[in-house]
């Protein structure tokens, strides 16, 4: 298979600092990578590694078949920081102009990229104008700039209300049927747990874990939870067939192994009219990133 990122065996020390150790990872074209971690975990040093601002020390890193920093990998790389800065008396229009005429790109196609990221109505304001959310999506209209084939977002949607993170994503999944690898770093585990397709977890400098959430879950083998909702009448009954349950309000709250489930469903299913309802949670993506994410001393 071809990639547009491959890691194998990275790493970078800073002094006694291990930043990165044998880390390996790819992304495929049309691919949407989580890339998680606490503070310090190495997820900021790895991103520099791969637009070639920060050298490694061991490993191997190919950016779209080139080198990091590399004439050819920088033409085809975008990169969004958490915050951007742009100069504030230029208008998002002026802005966006400037960029395609670095890239020796005709200046017009700023409008058609303001539009893309919401900003057709606002693009002859001055950015000095603009909310942290609106200049974030100037920062985004950049990265579009020449149909990058990989996308290194870096916290992307901070600043950014929930209509705008919704938008967000929906045209990085465009973005992605269009054959663009991404790569996300974000603390916003709740956004990226429907809207990615493979999750990477970084803890101090090494990859814990790496996969589709369904996989990750199995790995994690962290308990299901259950709130089986009774008919008038059957909770005391339900609790009393079901082992282990929980009364509440309305119904019963239990939880069972991943290996379980299916068992527990057959035999809650098996109480007929007593059931009213069943609702199923399996563990979160923050259940499974505290999970596998660890810190020294912890």
């Amino acid at each position: 298979m071809t990639y547009n990122l491959e890691i194998a065996d990275l790493t970078k020390t800073f002094g006694d600092v291990h930043a990165l150790s044998d880390v390996s990872l790819a992304v495929a074209p049309g691919e949407r990578v989580a890339l998680l971690g606490h503070n310090g975990a190495g997820k900021s040093t790895l991103m520099k590694i791969v637009l070639g601002l920060v050298p490694h020390d061991a490993g191997k890193v190919s950016v779209m078949g080139a080198v990091p920093g590399s004439t050819a990998a920088r033409r085809s790389v975008a990169y969004l920081p958490e915050n951007v800065a742009f100069h504030p008396a230029l208008t998002g229009q002026e802005q966006i102009a400037y960029y395609l005429r670095l890239r020796g790109l005709p200046a017009a196609g700023a409008t058609d990229l303001l539009a893309r990221v919401g900003l057709a109505d606002a693009a002859r304001r001055r950015i000095g104008t603009y909310s942290k959310g609106m200049r974030q999506r100037v920062g985004l209209a950049q990265a579009l700039i020449g149909a990058p084939g990989l996308l290194v977002l870096d916290e992307p949607t901070s600043g950014l209300d929930p209509v705008s993170r919704r938008d967000f994503y929906a045209l990085l999944d465009g973005l992605a049927a269009e054959g663009a690898s991404i790569l996300l770093s974000s603390h916003a585990l709740t956004e990226v747990e429907a809207r990615t397709d493979r999750l990477v977890i970084l803890s101090a400098g090494c990859v814990v874990t790496d996969g589709a959430l369904a996989d990750l879950r199995r790995q994690a083998d962290l308990p299901v939870h259950l709130h089986v909702t009774a008919r008038d009448g059957h909770r005391e009954q339900l609790a009393a067939a079901l082992p282990g349950a929980r009364m509440n309000g309305t119904g019963v709250a239990l939880s069972c192994a991943q290996r379980d489930k299916l068992g527990i469903l057959a035999r809650i299913a098996g109480l007929g009219d007593m059931v009213a309802d069943i609702d199923v949670q399996p563990p979160s993506l923050e259940d499974i990133y505290s999970h596998f994410s660890r810190r020294d001393g912890q």
